[in-house]
């Protein structure tokens, strides 16, 4: 991993184009390290990121007893050794780290972790996670230092599960805990994201019995386990392509982003084309031209959870291509009830003028031009579109803080000088 920069300077205002490749999502390849370590049989992965989670993750399953080794974009996680576990003190920096908890009850029957860290984005706590493992007969336990959850007694019964909401998380950790008790799972409301989906082919490749819709998912385990080793791919990384995609669309340039599965990057696509930016979800890459001015519309862009929903995670990048666009434009994110309040004053110091509805909805007047600042990147994605915003403002912006960046991608800065920014970054 190379070492993170503690300054970036942009200097903005120049229209980006050309084609670029994202890297493989961190959002997927964390969800899938956990599941190669609960498969317990051996797992090759493909594609595997080296942003900062990803390789706090790889650490925590070497701590915790997996063998792992790592040659470029590939990852091996083999059998565990059943040794004995530390303190998993690194847990506390990354959000992810509860996707163990499922492979550490296969080994040891117990797992303690600390509370999970990472972004400062609100409220996203665990009880939901508890309430799935409860469904499986578990027993957890809280303290001011984190929490603990112990095996319950095995059972061949069916596990039914209703989410009140369709929680990434929640959903997950139900798939890996049946993986573990070797048990189907029937889950109600589910989460269907792309990172799902990554998990569900995953286990597919395990013969597990998988389906998957709006409102059921359901997981059923073969009658015979195979201990063959297997190989999987991490998917290219649809929140880098939307993030490029915004960055394009806010300096006026036009690119291709390749990498990622266009299907997923149909809603934010259409968000653009509202904006009145040619945009384009090809086949195997998304095609954007912000040159050639189209009539726009106001956009309601609200994050959701929902299938076919705007993604939380667009909502920033896509906030400051929408500022530099005609119309009054509406945003909102509830999923991450902190994230305005990190990103809108960050903005504000580029000009942005917002008209705050609540503590997690806003209204932009467009056009609105941006001038170059002095900015802090507070969490992952506030980063990101303070990297935008450095791009399309005339002047040279100063981002303190980008080791935030690559928690979540390897190496944005270097995806933005391929398509033409002029970006430097100094320690």
């Amino acid at each position: 991993m190379r070492v993170s920069p503690s300054v970036i300077e942009v200097r903005g205002g120049i229209p980006l184009q050309g084609t670029v490749s994202v890297d493989g999502s961190k959002n997927a390849c964390l969800p899938l390290l956990a599941a190669a370590a609960t498969l317990g049989t051996g797992v090759r992965l493909t594609g595997v990121p080296d942003s900062t989670d990803v390789v706090s993750m790889i650490r925590l399953l070497d701590q915790a007893g997996w063998p792992v080794w790592q040659e470029q974009s590939d990852v091996g996680v083999g059998a565990p050794l059943g040794t004995p576990i530390g303190g998993l003190a690194e847990a506390a920096a990354i959000r992810a780290s509860h996707y163990l908890i499922p492979a550490l009850l296969s080994t040891h029957g117990t797992a303690r972790l600390p509370w999970p860290g990472g972004s400062a984005v609100g409220d996203r706590g665990m009880q939901l996670h508890f309430a799935v493992y409860e469904a499986f007969g578990d027993r957890a336990e809280v303290d001011a230092d984190g929490y603990v959850v112990s095996a319950g007694q095995r059972s061949s019964r069916l596990a039914k599960i209703t989410l009140p909401f369709r929680s990434r998380g929640a959903t997950i950790i139900a798939l890996l805990r049946a993986v573990v008790a070797g048990r189907a799972v029937r889950i109600e409301q589910p989460n269907t994201a792309p990172e799902t989906q990554a998990v569900i082919s995953a286990l597919r490749t395990a013969d597990w019995e998988c389906t998957s819709e709006a409102s059921l998912l359901t997981a059923v385990p073969p009658s015979t386990p195979s201990t063959a080793r297997r190989s999987w791919a991490v998917p290219g990384d649809w929140i880098e392509a939307g993030t490029l995609a915004c960055a394009i669309a806010a300096t006026g340039g036009s690119g291709t982003i390749s990498g990622a599965d266009t299907h997923d990057l149909v809603v934010l696509v259409n968000a653009l084309r509202h904006l009145g930016v040619a945009a384009e979800a090809e086949a195997t890459a998304v095609v954007v031209d912000a040159t050639v001015g189209r009539p726009t519309r106001n956009l309601r862009a609200i994050a959701t959870r929902n299938p076919g929903g705007l993604e939380a995670d667009f909502e920033p990048a896509l906030l400051v291509a929408a500022s530099g666009r005609r119309g009054r434009h509406r945003f909102a994110d509830a999923i991450n009830p902190g994230r305005h309040g990190n990103l809108l004053p960050q903005l504000a110091r580029f000009g942005l003028a917002t008209k705050p509805v609540s503590a997690t909805e806003c209204l932009i007047e467009g056009p609105q031009r941006l001038s170059a600042a002095t900015v802090e990147a507070t969490d992952v994605y506030t980063g990101t579109a303070l990297l935008v915003a450095g791009c399309a403002a005339t002047g040279t912006t100063v981002l303190h803080r980008p080791a935030q960046i690559r928690r979540g991608h390897p190496d944005l800065p270097g995806k933005l000088r391929a398509l033409g920014a002029e970006i430097k970054e100094s320690r």
